[in-house]
């Protein structure tokens, strides 16, 4: 069902690319006009904490989260909302162990840190892997919003898709890192307003949020006492916690485009600010849109609209709700459907920035070094970049028109950061905190991880995922909805896991897509470990790159997260002393050593 929005709801989605595209224009114009490539990438390293704070949030939780989340819970209920504790546990992880290693290095790539722990191909292959996770996230994120667009107004899909990927190539590529930053504020609040508008607008109806609450709890959407350790159990304590943190880290701690945004402000505190005020925001984005998924659920217990054949797909109930409740009020459709433009077009133009500085660093820079023998001037670099990010947008747009094969939102959103997020958090945990470990075995660690993620990940065929149960008591009776609901309540009973049906399936394609970043994450770092003991066994590899001087005597602190780098320290200062240096030098190096502490 599709309603057609009226001319202020139009005005408020013109006004919302107006506004992004004039943000774009005013940094490409205003100040150094773009003219260095650590403007362009990094915003010169001078934003405050706020704009990076929220752009943290907007990067990742866009249109997937406001459509995927609230069906979620409409779906499956409330098991999901426990994932904000992995949040809340993972937060100071990434402050005080992760970023401050990668914030030393001060680069625009932060795989650049890979070549400086193990080598150039360690370096190429979780960037190229980081990539191909972008690019597969990017044609989801472009997919949400056309498909809110093609449900609330019937606005054609196609021209939905190339709306956002235009806009944001235009405003990105532009404006650079700042004109990202600076729209990711004003789209947050948006999408803040998208899902506010769905919760009040409930509340208005059902007379109090106690009648919503009470249910949700009486038709079984209430849940929070699933403790089981059944990895094929598909939402527990467990997955959303320990899963969940894995997944977390795999984001906020060492991909490159939230890494990128943490490097744009002015020092390390300032960074871990940032990362410590984006919790509140990013769980109270977590939280009311998983309760907006219950107040959906409180408008439609009596006649679901996917039984009743309304639509087609759980991820359009949200946009229909807003349909039947909304279009009588001037705006406020318009208003809704730009939130959930604005959370994609934060994510994708956050994208297409990380794209183009790792293609950049990683691709480009190397292969002209490699084929020319010169490097290029940061003139020549930010032409690149501007192309690339145009490149990017291009490439992104195309891939939207494929994420209708990928299901649920949510779960693809998810599946993608963990197939391949959690090995590259493997990757570079193996790097922190195993001296030992050498570039032959960390590969052989990543791409083992990758292989195994892929496969539980992809590999099928699947158990179908049990919903709870919907309700057509309340739907006019129409020989379409009889038919609809006849099969899907067939298709339910045929899997229903009390006839033991998953039992026919293999073991690793059940379990939970909340366990592919742990999975992956333990895989490249232990397979990784006992790889490099190996090649150094075998000769084969060694972790000379660690150390400063061909001696191997001086340790190469900075590759270490800050504990083990302290403990590194004071494990060789004795053996400087007793070398019989004298005591000038021992005196510079107990200098250095206290300086790189303090940092």
């Amino acid at each position: 069902m599709a309603a057609v929005l009226g001319a202020w709801d139009y005005a408020i989605l013109a006004v919302v690319l107006i506004i992004s595209v004039g943000i774009g224009l005013y940094y490409r114009f205003a100040g150094n006009k773009q003219s260095t490539t650590t403007e362009y990438l990094l915003a010169n390293r001078s934003m405050g904490v706020t704009p990076v704070a929220f752009s943290l949030m907007a990067s990742f939780m866009s249109a997937i989260t406001i459509l995927g989340v609230s069906m979620e819970n409409y779906q499956y209920g409330t098991m999901f909302v426990i994932i904000n504790i992995s949040y809340v546990v993972g937060t100071p992880i990434a402050a005080y162990l992760i970023l401050p290693v990668f914030y030393r290095l001060k680069t625009a790539s932060v795989y650049e840190y890979l070549e400086l722990r193990f080598g150039y191909a360690a370096r190429l292959a979780a960037s190229l892997s980081f990539s191909m996770q972008m690019i597969l996230y990017m044609g989801i994120v472009v997919y949400a919003p056309a498909l809110a667009l093609e449900a609330v107004t019937g606005l054609n899909q196609i021209f939905s898709i190339l709306i956002v990927g235009v806009v944001c190539t235009f405003y990105a590529t532009l404006g650079g890192m700042k004109a990202v930053l600076i729209t990711d504020i004003y789209q947050s609040l948006l999408m803040f307003v998208a899902v506010f508008s769905v919760i009040i607008c409930a509340w208005v109806k059902s007379g109090s949020l106690e009648e919503i609450w009470r249910t949700a709890q009486e038709n079984g959407r209430i849940d929070f006492s699933n403790f089981s350790v059944d990895p094929t159990e598909r939402h527990t304590w467990f997955t959303q916690i320990l899963g969940g943190l894995a997944t977390y880290l795999a984001i906020y701690g060492v991909n490159q485009t939230q890494v990128q945004r943490l490097l744009a402000v002015h020092n390390l505190r300032s960074a871990r600010a940032a990362l410590w005020w984006c919790l509140p925001i990013l769980c109270l984005l977590s939280v009311s849109t998983c309760f907006s998924g219950l107040c959906i659920y409180w408008y439609y217990k009596n006649c679901d609209p996917v039984l009743e054949g309304r639509v087609g797909s759980r991820d359009q109930v949200m946009p229909l709700f807003v349909v039947d409740t909304m279009s009588q009020y001037t705006g406020l459709s318009g208003l809704f459907v730009s939130g959930i433009f604005c959370a994609s077009l934060s994510t994708i133009s956050s994208a297409i920035s990380s794209l183009a500085a790792v293609t950049l660093e990683d691709y480009l820079k190397p292969l002209i070094r490699g084929l020319t023998q010169r490097t290029l001037n940061d003139q020549q670099s930010l032409l690149y970049s501007k192309l690339l990010s145009v490149f990017f947008g291009a490439v992104c747009i195309g891939l939207a028109f494929l994420a209708g094969s990928f299901g649920g939102l949510l779960q693809a959103a998810l599946s993608i950061f963990g197939i391949i997020g959690g090995p590259l958090l493997g990757l570079f945990s193996l790097g922190m905190y195993v001296p030992k470990a050498n570039q032959k075995g960390a590969i052989g660690g990543l791409l083992i991880s990758l292989a195994f993620s892929f496969w539980i990940g992809f590999g099928q065929p699947k158990p179908p995922i049990i919903s709870l149960p919907m309700s057509t008591d309340g739907c006019p009776i129409t020989e379409f909805s009889q038919s609809r609901a006849s099969d899907i309540f067939l298709t339910n009973l045929r899997a229903d896991p009390d006839q033991d049906q998953d039992q026919h399936y293999f073991y690793l394609y059940r379990i939970s897509y909340m366990w592919y970043a742990a999975l992956g994450f333990l895989v490249a770092f232990f397979v990784g470990w006992l790889l490099s003991y190996l090649f150094a066994w075998l000769k084969w590899d060694d972790n000379r790159r660690i150390y400063q001087d061909l001696d191997c005597t001086l340790i190469k602190h900075d590759l270490f997260v800050p504990p083990l780098a302290r403990r590194l320290q004071r494990q060789q200062m004795p053996r400087l002393v007793v070398t019989g240096t004298s005591s000038e030098f021992v005196n510079d190096v107990s200098t250095t050593i206290e300086d790189q502490t303090k940092s």
